[in-house]
């Protein structure tokens, strides 16, 4: 009858130990850049504090009524509101407020 030879194993080494083992955490991925984030001495900025309490007010919905603010402001006439909602806009959603950028700067060229 053959002799089999089968080293001893300690518990901690076992397949099943280094599987069940917890694995150290990777570092969190920053889908924004790496371009830190200017903010002055007062704490938030008022666009940021301006675009968090239109998301508490209107949910998911935020952006897209900001986008509108915004155009109702530019077709007003006031520049200083519709870059007001741009940059809230901007902040919900940076696609929707480059896109929403865009299309006004072709109205004022169609204007013109």
């Amino acid at each position: 009858m053959p002799l089999r030879f089968a080293a001893a194993r300690t518990p901690a080494t076992s397949p099943i130990a280094r599987v069940l083992a917890r694995k150290s955490p990777g570092r969190p991925a920053n889908d924004n850049g790496d371009a830190p984030r200017v903010v002055p001495s007062s704490g938030i900025d008022p666009t940021m504090r301006a675009a968090l309490r239109q998301f508490a007010t209107h949910g998911m919905a935020a952006a897209g009524i900001a986008r509108f603010q915004a155009e109702k402001a530019h077709f007003a006439g006031d520049g200083d509101a519709c870059r007001w909602w741009l940059g809230i806009c901007r902040s919900l959603d940076r696609r929707l407020g480059e896109r929403l950028e865009r299309s006004l700067a072709i109205e004022d060229l169609l204007a013109r």
